[in-house]
């Protein structure tokens, strides 16, 4: 028992301090997820039935995440939902039925931080909002799933050595580095990286951050899912 109690202080410390809100026009699941996250130390900030409701009551706060039903019952779209959550500063969690597979590509594409199912444990939620409060990918089969369904999410058409700058450079490598490991210089690894970002760009999938190319390369099978800083370009 003394070993359950150990790994419970463990898990509030790691939460202590992750900022946190929910986005679900069925009071049960927001009440319950409201406990779950404050029981487990989380920063709960608030709970609101849509996403008009979140920002207009937010209010200026800050919130690290924000885990958002795709599905609402006000009408508004998932794009417009995530850019909305996305714009008050907060990331985005996708909290989903998992047959939903259209609509989560929508909100991954909008630049949702990635999916859990609403059949997950609640622990497996707490986790996945923890990741995505720190910046990091969450890929997770919801993902790889949705991603696998739609031809046309992965149509950007990197070449042989944007792929291997895109390897290189969003596994955590400095650009200089790696332009150095593939025997190129500086400047050329830059204008593959800027050609890149267009490419994406072009195709509706914006990178303009490590952590961005980062979740690129996962979604495209270029990076397993591994978490670099997601610090500056350089």
């Amino acid at each position: 028992m003394q070993l359950t109690a150990e790994n419970e202080s463990s898990a509030e410390a790691t939460h202590q301090g992750v900022r946190v809100g929910v986005v679900d026009d069925h009071e049960s699941v927001r009440l319950g997820l409201k406990a779950a996250f404050i029981d487990a130390g989380f920063d709960f900030v608030l709970a609101a039935p849509s996403v008009g409701e979140f920002v207009s009551e937010l209010n200026g706060r800050e919130c690290d995440v924000v885990v958002l039903d795709l599905s609402l019952g006000d009408g508004s779209t998932v794009t417009e939902n995530v850019k909305s959550i996305q714009a008050s500063g907060c990331a985005v969690l996708v909290h989903s039925i998992a047959d939903r597979v259209a609509l989560v590509r929508e909100a991954l594409a909008a630049g949702a931080a990635g999916v859990i199912p609403k059949s997950s444990a609640t622990k497996t939620v707490l986790s996945a909002a923890a990741t995505v409060a720190r910046g990091e990918v969450l890929n997770n089969l919801e993902w790889a799933t949705a991603i696998d369904a739609d031809r046309d999410f992965s149509k950007a058409q990197l070449g042989r050595r944007e792929r291997e700058i895109l390897h290189l450079y969003a596994s955590g490598l400095p650009l200089k580095l790696a332009a150095e490991k593939l025997g190129i210089g500086y400047a050329t690894a830059r204008e593959y990286l800027d050609r890149i970002r267009l490419k994406y760009i072009e195709v509706g999938r914006p990178a303009p951050t490590k952590v961005d190319l980062l979740r690129r390369a996962v979604e495209d099978g270029i990076l397993p899912g591994l978490h670099p800083d997601g610090g500056d370009d350089d």
